[in-house]
């Protein structure tokens, strides 16, 4: 075998490898109060970046619809992940606060932690493994 054919299919067996650790994510919004606006999801892989939608992974946005909406991130490496989810009713892409802390705007965090301040990513946070994986975050308004 030669050495060129041998580096090859080393190359293969790693990129395959790769491709099997990806895993899809679904996440369940549960308790929407009504279908003005979207829904926008961030997905998060740091703590110190965790709720600055400008920094996450990845953001999925979905129109907003009374009850229940779902979305899906693909191709998402096997990892610790926390999600931020909120009803952006007005469409200006943030989240509303009063006085620039409290949420205006109906909000949900992955494991559903009980927060009084700033959630922290530890307490949001979940792993994601080779499989698929779902989860479900209440909004609450």
């Amino acid at each position: 075998m030669t050495s060129h054919l041998l580096a090859f299919l080393l190359s293969a067996a790693t990129a395959t490898s790769a491709l099997a650790q990806e895993s899809t994510l679904q996440v369940t919004l549960t308790g929407i109060g009504h279908d003005r606006g979207s829904m926008r999801v961030g997905l998060y892989d740091d703590p110190k970046t965790f709720r600055k939608e400008a920094h996450a992974l990845a953001i999925q946005q979905v129109p907003a619809a009374t009850g229940t909406v779902t979305v899906s991130f693909p191709a998402l490496a096997a990892g610790r992940y926390a999600i931020m989810a909120y009803h952006d009713e007005d469409g200006d892409g943030e989240l509303d606060r009063r006085f620039g802390m409290f949420p205006t705007e109906g909000y949900g965090l992955s494991k559903d932690p009980t927060v009084s301040g700033p959630p922290a990513f530890e307490d949001s946070a979940f792993e994601v493994g080779a499989d698929p994986a779902s989860i479900s975050i209440a909004i609450r308004y």
